[in-house]
C-alpha cells in the first residue's frame, strides 16, 4: 500500500509544496502490533510509479517489496524540480562549481536536518515504526547516491544503513574524502554502494574516484558492499534492477521485532 501526501520545506522552498510517498507492508493493517524498519529516500516521485518519475520510468520498488513480503516502510520524498539547479542545490553537501551548471550552493545540510528533525520525527509519530538507529536507513541515486553516503556519515547516530546507487562522487571530492576520514561512525555501520560499468565508461576519473571513497571506506570500517554493476547505466531502468542487491544489504541479518 503507498500514500502520497504533499508537504513543505519551508528551510527549503518555502510555502511551495511537494510529494511524500510512503509505502506499508502488506501485512501492516492486519498485524497492529507489528513495528516495522523504514527506508527514507530522495527523488520519491521516481521510486514507485512510472506515471510520476521524470522521465516516465520509475523504479517499481513498491512491487518488488510486495512480492518478496519485506517487512519494510519506505518513506520517499519528492526533489525540488527549480530550473535553477535546485536539486542540484538540495542534494548537495557541499557548495561547487562544474561547468555545465555553473555555481551550486550546497544545502544538503539542511535537506539533512529537515529529513531528522522534522520528517523522520513525523512518520514516527503517524506510523508504527521501529525509530532507533539499528532500524533507520536512507537510500538514493546518483545525487540522492551522494546524500545517502553524507547522511550515513553526517548523521551517523541516526542512520545505521545505507544505499547509494550510482553516488554523484564528482561533487567537491576532497571534501568528501576528508570526511569519510574524519567522521565519526559506529562498527555496525552498512553500506551498499554500487556504479554501473557504462556510466564509469562516461566519466574518465569516477573509476579511480570510486575506488578511492570504497578504499577510504572500508579502512574506517563500515561493513561495505560495492559492486560494479555489468552494464548498468545512469537511470531509473538500471537502479530498479539494483532493488534485490541493496534491499538484502540493508535487511541483512535484521532483529525485526514484532
Amino acid at each position: 500500500m503507498i500514500q502520497k501526501w504533499n508537504v513543505t520545506i519551508p528551510e527549503l522552498t518555502g510555502n511551495e509544496s511537494r510529494g511524500v510517498y510512503l509505502y506499508l507492508p502488506a501485512d501492516y493493517d492486519w498485524s497492529p502490533e507489528r513495528h516495522y524498519p523504514v527506508l527514507y529516500m530522495f527523488d520519491g516521485h521516481n521510486v514507485f510509479f512510472d506515471s510520476d518519475a521524470t522521465y516516465g520510468k520509475s523504479w517499481g520498488l513498491g512491487e518488488y517489496l510486495d512480492a518478496f513480503q519485506v517487512p519494510l516502510i519506505v518513506a520517499a520524498v519528492e526533489c525540488n524540480h527549480h530550473p535553477d539547479n535546485g536539486r542540484l542545490s538540495e542534494y548537495s553537501p557541499y557548495t561547487f562549481y562544474e561547468p555545465d551548471f555553473g555555481h551550486v550552493t550546497g544545502r544538503g545540510r539542511v535537506t539533512m536536518d529537515w529529513f531528522v528533525h522534522t520528517f523522520k520525527p513525523s512518520i514516527d509519530r503517524q506510523y508504527r515504526t521501529l525509530p532507533d538507529r539499528p532500524h533507520t536507513f536512507i537510500a538514493g541515486s546518483s545525487m540522492g547516491g551522494l546524500m545517502s553516503l553524507f547522511a550515513l556519515l553526517e548523521y551517523n547516530q541516526v542512520f545505521s544503513r545505507a544505499a547509494a546507487l550510482s553516488p554523484s562522487l564528482w561533487v567537491a571530492p576532497d571534501r568528501l574524502a576528508r570526511l569519510v576520514r574524519g567522521a565519526e561512525v559506529r562498527s555496525d555501520t552498512v553500506l551498499y554502494m554500487d556504479y554501473g560499468s557504462r556510466e564509469l565508461g562516461n566519466h574518465e576519473l569516477m573509476q579511480g574516484q570510486f575506488a578511492r571513497i570504497a578504499g577510504q571506506l572500508l579502512t574506517r570500517g563500515i561493513r561495505l558492499t560495492c559492486r560494479i554493476v555489468p552494464g548498468g547505466d545512469h537511470c531509473e531502468a538500471s537502479w530498479e534492477k539494483q532493488i534485490p542487491f541493496f534491499i538484502e544489504t540493508l535487511m541483512y541479518e535484521l532483529e525485526v521485532c514484532l
